[in-house]
């Protein structure tokens, strides 16, 4: 009995050590871990190096006329003073862009190269080359430029309309000439607006910092995707003592927005905006069951404009385009404009308790123009 005892226990023993270690040395290492250094700590080191070489930093030179000394236009100096040669002098500037496709177009806020002599893009790899400008958008506060390098790499486009907030975000840009640098917070409010910074106001706001040189640098996302061009820090004077307050409230253009401004400024030198010729204002009531609405109220129509073509009066009130409801006035017209001169776009409204069906098609918006 013993010895039968012996052949089955032996066999099971060494069966059981070789499936320990077995687990031991294949299988337990790749399962999670579950102990208390078994978490490492987060870091979004991933996601900045793959966005960081698709970031440029900026530099410009501008030709600036001293200014005339002012006593020489009193006519008892005049006669004692010497006569002076108008002096010159450069003006450097500073800012960051963006990598948008692999022929070298960069996309950059327009403040930052306006009036600019001289243009000079350094990449994170340490290379440079002078930059063209081939458009710019000042309602946007938008530019873009092209340099001619090999083997660049374009930034991945994230998608700034599922941004939530609360969502983690980076900033990456050359504030105050350091260089590349990265800042993290949180989307704190979208579709800013009624800043009256530019004539299309539709801001992320986010609280990383930004400094002076972060204007066109790229906001990013954990995967480093871009999802907006860093514009400013809005800042206000306080009433009591007159300091700028505002600290951690910083904008970003969103990633759509500027990719279709770029393309408009690549492929026509400009960008064409739709337009129906009507001027409207915000609506709201609230339902039987206390849910909130919104419309539109028509408060002029351009003549001969497509709206005015199309039957729209004053006194209309627009509650649906394209079969969508309005829930944001501003949003509507944001998207009125970014619809292509020549689309068909069906306006419902309510005229004198009648709905009424319209259908128009969208015109080329001009300066003295809008929606």
């Amino acid at each position: 009995m013993k010895d039968s005892l012996k052949f089955i226990t032996w066999p099971a023993l060494t069966g059981l050590l070789a499936a320990l270690l077995i687990l031991d040395r294949w299988v337990l290492p790749n399962a999670p871990a579950t102990g208390r250094y078994s978490q490492e700590p987060v870091s979004y080191s991933r996601a900045v190096s793959s966005a960081t070489p698709s970031v440029v930093n900026i530099y410009t030179a501008k030709l600036v006329t001293s200014r005339r000394n002012p006593l020489l236009d009193d006519m008892y100096f005049r006669k004692f003073a010497r006569p002076q040669a108008q002096r010159q002098r450069i003006e450097r500037s500073l800012g960051s862009g963006v990598i948008m496709t692999a022929q070298g177009h960069i996309l950059t806020n327009n403040h930052v190269i306006a009036g600019a002599d001289a243009i000079q893009v350094l990449l994170h790899d340490g290379r440079s080359a002078n930059a063209v400008v081939i458009g710019t958008d000042p309602a946007t506060d938008l530019a873009v430029l092209q340099v001619e390098l090999p083997d660049l790499q374009p930034f991945k486009l994230g998608d700034a309309n599922a941004a939530r907030v609360g969502d983690v975000v980076l900033a990456i840009g050359n504030p105050l000439g350091f260089g590349h640098s990265v800042t993290q917070g949180i989307v704190s409010a979208l579709g800013r607006y009624g800043l009256q910074l530019n004539t299309y106001e539709d801001y992320i706001q986010t609280d990383a910092t930004i400094h002076l040189g972060n204007s066109g640098g790229a906001l990013i996302d954990t995967r480093g995707r871009l999802l907006g061009i860093n514009t400013l820090i809005y800042t206000a004077n306080s009433p009591a003592n007159g300091t700028a307050t505002g600290i951690g409230i910083s904008l970003a253009i969103p990633v759509d927005l500027a990719v279709f401004v770029m393309q408009d400024l690549i492929d026509y030198g400009e960008v064409i905006r739709g337009w129906l010729g009507v001027s409207v204002e915000p609506l709201s009531s609230v339902t039987s069951n206390g849910a909130g609405t919104q419309a539109l109220v028509v408060v002029a129509v351009a003549g001969k404009s497509p709206a005015d073509k199309a039957g729209i009066q004053v006194g209309d009130i627009i509650t649906h385009i394209d079969g969508e409801a309005v829930q944001d006035g501003r949003q509507t017209m944001h998207r009125i404009a970014l619809l292509r001169p020549g689309d068909t776009v069906a306006i419902s409204v309510q005229r004198n308790q009648q709905s009424l069906e319209l259908r128009t098609v969208v015109g080329v918006l001009r300066l003295s123009a809008q929606n």
